[in-house]
């Protein structure tokens, strides 16, 4: 059951009495099953994005995987790397292990102060930090682990270890377990979704069976329930303290996809008008009950003839524009509410109407079960909603009622008044119009 690491400078050669004997060195590494199958999918993929619950045992799978790539090989002088978040981590987390692993092959040589194993075949594993990214500049590598890839810095990988595989055509394995989405990890991630030659994996405490139920049941009563998800079932939104709509979009993961336009349904777009600030404006079509989320769209500090231009620029056929009912405040200067101005510029807009945000809360999670977002054209608002998350008051222990105003804001509230305009609107979206009735006639019957 041990791993055996066969010719390459490991098997060592004797004769004796003209026999050419062969000693085989054997790692102590056993692998469990899912370990085991790792290994191979990581051997088969240049590039490779694996999640991992804690206690999953990654950093021993990925220094014997360094290990074995090491020894077989065939290019000259092999280099392989590990990096961690700091380089106190890699010492305190990793070094033991490289160690550990190739004290039993006879020649092998350690260099503590730079922490760097020197294998009889040339080859070298190195062990480094990724807080002095230019530090690692200069050096060419063979395959390359990122440990903890969620708390490295984000030019990392594309400035510093990515051109140092190129010449050899490398490799790269990116580790760790979830903190939130606005980081490396999540980048990759979603990068490797589809793509030739890559890798990705997620293993759930739930599902691995490396940890028994008491322990798993253990660990929730001392955590809460995003911690546990967090850490130990690999969820990206649990790290997101507070998060509004987390539960409901993880729900309809599957609904994030290709979602193409229909040229035969009008699209209707949704507006939270920014002053001073970012406006959102997310575009939609209602396909039977379904509602196709086919674009988002966001600037900040521009006036309302550069989002006239963006729907003109984008080849849809248009239905009715929504906005909040503060389109219609008039401004000092013109003295043109902004929904007039709109309309000198082509887009009329119809008024959603005022609502406690409480309420258009409740009303959004009940819309997105409906919704199929379209996952490259949305990627920006659904990180928003994503995001969008109540303040933790330490002193009340519990959160608090009113949302953190923050960059997911925007998109959020423009969500918002989609979820209140749908609801409100028959089956074409039209709310109750804020306009007098100019057809009724005294004499009983409209004109």
């Amino acid at each position: 059951a041990h791993l055996q690491l066969k010719p390459l400078g490991i098997v060592r050669k004797q004769l004796r009495k003209g026999v050419e004997l062969q000693q085989v060195i054997k790692i102590p590494y056993r692998p469990r099953p899912l370990q085991n199958k790792l290994h191979k999918q990581l051997s088969l993929h240049r590039w490779s994005v694996v999640l991992c619950h804690r206690r999953f045992g990654k950093t021993v799978m990925a220094i014997n995987h360094l290990l074995r790539e090491a020894i077989i090989c065939q290019k000259e002088a092999p280099r392989m790397a590990y990096i961690a978040p700091t380089y106190r981590m890699a010492k305190q987390v990793a070094w033991d292990y490289v160690k550990q692993y190739t004290k039993v092959i006879p020649g092998v040589r350690y260099h503590e102060t730079e922490l760097r194993c020197d294998l009889p075949n040339g080859a070298r594993i190195l062990l480094l930090g990724s807080e002095n990214p230019d530090s690692l500049r200069g050096i060419y590598l063979d395959l390359c682990v990122i440990d903890e890839t969620a708390q490295v810095s984000s030019t990392l990988f594309p400035e510093v270890v990515r051109p140092c595989l190129s010449d050899r055509k490398g490799g790269c394995i990116f580790l760790g377990t979830p903190n939130g989405m606005q980081n490396t990890f999540y980048e990759v991630w979603e990068q490797a979704e589809g793509q030739k030659d890559w890798y990705r994996a997620v293993f759930k405490a739930s599902e691995t069976e490396i940890l028994d139920d008491e322990e798993l049941e253990s660990a929730k009563l001392s955590m809460s329930e995003d911690q546990f998800n967090q850490e130990y079932e690999c969820s990206w939104t649990a790290a997101i303290p507070g998060a509004i709509y987390a539960k409901e979009l993880e729900k309809i993961e599957k609904q994030i996809t290709n979602v193409p336009y229909d040229p035969t349904h009008k699209v209707e777009t949704f507006w939270d008008l920014g002053v001073n600030d970012s406006t959102a404006i997310w575009f939609i079509q209602k396909i039977g009950r379904a509602v196709h989320v086919i674009d988002y769209y966001e600037a900040r500090n521009e006036g309302l003839p550069h989002y006239q231009r963006v729907l003109d620029s984008k080849d849809y056929a248009y239905g009715d524009h929504y906005a909040p009912h503060d389109i219609e405040v008039r401004e000092l200067g013109t003295g043109k509410s902004r929904r007039e101005i709109a309309y000198d510029l082509g887009i009329s807009f119809r008024v959603v109407a005022k609502l406690p945000i409480e309420d258009g809360i409740h009303a959004a999670k009940l819309l997105i079960p409906r919704c199929w977002f379209d996952k490259e054209n949305t990627k920006v608002g659904l990180e928003s909603l994503r995001h969008y998350h109540r303040a933790w008051n330490d002193r009340m222990r519990t959160f608090k009622n009113t949302p953190v105003h923050d960059f997911s804001s925007h998109a959020s509230d423009a969500f918002r008044y989609l979820a209140v305009g749908i609801r409100e609107g028959s089956g074409n979206f039209r709310p109750n119009q804020m306009v007098a009735e100019m057809d009724y006639s005294v004499f009983g019957a409209a004109v």
